[in-house]
C-alpha cells in the first residue's frame, strides 16, 4: 500500500469509511478535504452489475453539466473544407484533416475533446488505438461525430461542460462533475445531472440491479460512499 500523506490521513480519519452519505453530505465532505494547493477535480466513480463482455450491457453516453467542469475545453476538430472553417469561426482550438490524423498517429493529444466531421470518420477510424484509451475518440454515440451544419453546436456543447460516460472492462464508469471550488448546490447540480443520465442510459441486456454503487472523490483525497437509492433518485432543477 502506497504511504499517504499527513493531509490525506487527516481527511480519511475526518468520517468512517464504512458509512454512507446522502449526497448533500457527501459533496459537503469531499470539499471540506479537497485541501491541495490546486483546484482539485471531483469526479463520480460508478459501479455497476454490467458484463462488458456482452453488447447489450454496454452503457455510453454524455451529459450536458449545468455549470461545466471549472476549466478551459481544448478542442480539436477532424474536419475540411466548409466544416473546418465553421469549426474556426466557433473557436476550436486545432482544425485539420489528414494533417492533424499524421500529428495524432505521431503522438499529438493536447486537447481534451475531439470532434470529427461524419465524412472523415473513414480516416478517423484508425486513430482508435490512440485516441480510445484515452477516451478522445470522436463516437455518434457520444455526439462527437456530426455533420458539417452541426458543428458549431457541438463545439458550444463541448466548451459549456458535455461530458461522456462510458462502461470500462471491470464495469465501472468514472466521470468528472466539477472542482473542488464550486459551490455545492452547483456541484449538486452537475451530479444529478449526470446520474439522471446514466440512469436513463441503462442497457437492454441489464437483469437486475443497474447500479451497484457510487462513489465520490477529489483528485487528492479519499473516496466517500453515496446512499445509492436516494442518490438514484436525485433530479436536477
Amino acid at each position: 500500500m502506497p504511504k499517504r500523506t499527513k493531509r490525506y490521513q487527516s481527511a480519511a480519519d475526518s468520517y468512517e469509511h464504512d458509512d454512507f452519505f446522502t449526497l448533500d453530505a457527501a459533496v459537503g465532505l469531499i470539499k471540506q478535504n479537497a485541501t491541495a494547493k490546486f483546484d482539485e477535480t471531483i469526479e463520480l466513480h460508478v459501479r455497476t452489475a454490467l458484463d462488458p463482455r456482452h453488447a447489450d450491457q454496454q452503457v455510453r453516453g454524455t451529459a450536458m453539466l449545468p455549470h461545466g467542469l471549472g476549466k478551459e475545453i481544448r478542442v480539436a476538430v477532424f474536419a475540411e473544407g466548409d466544416a473546418a472553417r465553421a469549426a474556426e469561426e466557433a473557436g476550436a482550438e486545432i482544425v485539420g484533416a489528414d494533417d492533424l490524423i499524421k500529428q495524432v498517429e505521431d503522438g499529438f493529444t493536447n486537447f481534451d475533446v475531439a470532434l470529427a466531421e461524419r465524412s472523415m470518420m473513414g480516416k478517423v477510424g484508425k486513430l482508435g488505438r490512440i485516441l480510445g484509451p484515452r477516451g478522445l475518440m470522436p463516437s455518434p454515440r457520444a455526439g462527437t461525430v456530426v455533420d458539417g451544419a452541426q458543428m458549431s453546436k457541438a463545439i458550444d456543447e463541448a466548451r459549456k461542460g458535455r461530458v461522456e460516460f462510458r462502461l470500462d472492462r471491470l464495469a465501472l464508469m468514472h466521470v468528472p462533475v466539477g472542482k473542488a471550488s464550486f459551490e455545492q448546490d452547483k456541484l449538486q447540480e452537475n451530479i444529478a445531472t449526470l446520474v439522471e443520465e446514466i440512469v436513463k442510459a441503462k442497457p437492454s441486456g441489464a437483469k437486475g440491479s443497474y447500479v451497484r454503487g457510487m462513489h465520490l472523490a477529489s483528485t487528492m483525497g479519499p473516496s466517500v460512499k453515496l446512499e445509492l437509492q436516494s442518490t438514484l433518485a436525485v433530479r436536477a432543477d
